[in-house]
């Protein structure tokens, strides 16, 4: 795994993508055909849980935004997301039971039973 920011220490916003994921996020882009976009995290209020993750691709830089680079895909987080994210390691799984992008939160106290939301 290749990371632009080399500090270990988990800060708000310093979220984790695994070589799997971030291949998959490469793929996904040639596909759209571009290179420009950045793949974003970000956290709202809603689901079963009351947070909601929401995983994108954005073509803008927000003021404030944490923005860090895995084998060259860039992934940003919002301020307001950032206390909600450090630490998250966001991975991508293909198994004949599921298939798409996980999120460990260890700043998660409990989620729903689909997965998609938190508190």
């Amino acid at each position: 795994m290749t990371v632009q920011d080399t500090t270990t220490e988990t800060r708000p916003g310093h979220v984790i993508l695994t070589d799997l994921a971030a291949s998959k996020v490469k793929s996904l882009l040639e596909q759209e055909g571009r290179d420009d976009l950045a793949l974003r995290i970000a956290v709202q209020p809603g689901g079963c849980s009351g947070m909601r993750y929401q995983l994108f691709f954005d073509e803008r830089q927000l003021d404030g935004d944490t923005v860090l680079e895995y084998n060259g895909v860039r992934v940003a987080v919002d301020r307001m997301s950032a206390p909600y994210l450090g630490g998250a390691t966001i991975d991508f799984v293909d198994t004949i039971e599921k298939q798409g992008f996980t999120i460990d939160n260890p700043n998660a106290q409990g989620s729903c039973a689909c997965g998609d939301s938190f508190h």
